[in-house]
């Protein structure tokens, strides 16, 4: 597997995990409203959302990388 593939897999992964975590941030919001836990004491949804945005940080970071590679490619064409 080259390295593009794997940018391209790893940046589809973070990118689904980030929605996962908004989603369960969201969820344990509207349950703490009621005074039920999801995940009890571990992670606050304001916290979660913070390891959501460091991934979505990091799937930029690969989407940029990725168009200034394929720039590069047509420039030198």
């Amino acid at each position: 597997m080259d390295s593009d593939r794997g940018l391209s897999f790893l940046s589809r992964v973070l990118f689904f995990t980030s929605f996962v975590l908004l989603a369960v941030a969201v969820v344990e919001r509207l349950v703490n409203y009621f005074g039920y836990t999801i995940l009890g004491s571990s992670y606050t949804p304001g916290r979660m959302l913070e390891f959501a945005g460091i991934m979505l940080l990091f799937v930029i970071t690969i989407l940029l990388r990725q168009a200034r590679e394929e720039l590069r490619r047509k420039v030198g064409a």
